[in-house]
């Protein structure tokens, strides 16, 4: 779990573009590989410290695999009984 506020900026820039990706048509593979990436180019300019690095990564993991942060939700119809 997250809780170094700059950590979560990451967290969140990272899984918003993730979904981004997703609903543009990106497969799986390319959007694990965009993570990856943006990791590495956090690890490079020491923008947070390293470990802070690896805990960010384990929760991008976890969001990545979790399918359903992946699909759209389904419109609920409202229904008048009178």
């Amino acid at each position: 779990m997250l809780q170094d506020p700059e950590s979560i900026r990451y967290y969140q820039k990272i899984t918003d573009a993730m979904v981004d990706l997703s609903r543009r048509g990106y497969h799986f593979e390319e959007i694990r590989l965009y993570m990856e990436g943006y990791i590495s180019s956090l690890h490079h300019s020491n923008a947070i410290q390293p470990y802070l690095i690896h805990r960010l990564e384990d929760d991008c993991y976890k969001f990545l695999r979790d399918s359903s942060n992946f699909h759209e939700p389904m419109p609920q119809v409202e229904t008048d009984f009178y």
